[in-house]
């Protein structure tokens, strides 16, 4: 992939990066997202909302921002794409930001779903991600494999940059708030108190600190 990154004029930019174009659709995520930060220009305003229940986060400043991220992981030669990747500033230093837009998708398929056609390559890629987020032990089948992959993506690009904060945030534009429940299941696991709209820290004895969030888009980029 290359490094040279290329600024976005519209949200329409955005479509050739995504990995299969057929999701480029009103009423998707992919484009939801897209409409949403493009007019935005920086954080829409429910996000920079959920980024200030954080006193950390108050001042945040938005720095850049790459579409379609794709972060390697051990275990197989697909990466973790994530919709959105930010780069921001606090005053303790810098935050990674992790963003998984949502509409009606689920997160994919449940961990015991995904190890159904076991190989080696997941049993070290599932191993490497349980080890990073301080799991012990075999996770639940039921836990959603997309949710594990994404928030370590966070935690890597916050190393990679040398950044204090590493944060995982779903965009939903769900009106019936698909996904949530496994979503608070997942910050549960992880030791955190899950709250609509609010940022869950998540236990950690070392840097980057980790926090989850889930933010309720507006429902007009259900239309563009």
């Amino acid at each position: 992939m290359s490094k040279i990154l290329i600024p976005s004029r519209s949200a329409d930019d955005w479509k050739h990066l995504l990995a299969d174009e057929k999701h480029w659709r009103t009423g998707y995520s992919a484009r939801s997202l897209a409409h949403a930060w493009q007019d935005a220009n920086g954080f829409p305003p429910e996000i920079a909302a959920l980024l200030a229940t954080e006193d950390t986060f108050a001042s945040m400043e938005f720095l850049l921002a790459i579409p379609e991220r794709r972060v390697t992981l051990p275990g197989g030669g697909r990466a973790s794409q994530s919709d959105l990747w930010i780069l921001a500033r606090t005053d303790t230093g810098l935050a990674a930001i992790t963003v998984e837009g949502k509409v009606g998708e689920s997160f994919g398929p449940t961990v015991g779903e995904w190890r159904e056609e076991e190989s080696a390559g997941k049993r070290v890629r599932l191993a490497f991600l349980c080890e990073r987020l301080g799991l012990v032990g075999e996770p639940d089948k039921d836990l959603r494999y997309q949710l594990l992959h994404r928030t370590v993506s966070a935690l890597l690009e916050a190393e990679r940059y040398h950044a204090r904060h590493a944060v995982m945030i779903v965009h939903s534009f769900s009106q019936s708030h698909v996904g949530y429940d496994d979503y608070r299941t997942f910050a549960t696991l992880l030791g955190g108190a899950a709250k609509e709209g609010r940022l869950v820290s998540i236990p950690r004895s070392n840097f980057p600190t980790l926090h989850l969030g889930w933010a309720q888009g507006n429902a007009r980029y259900l239309d563009v």
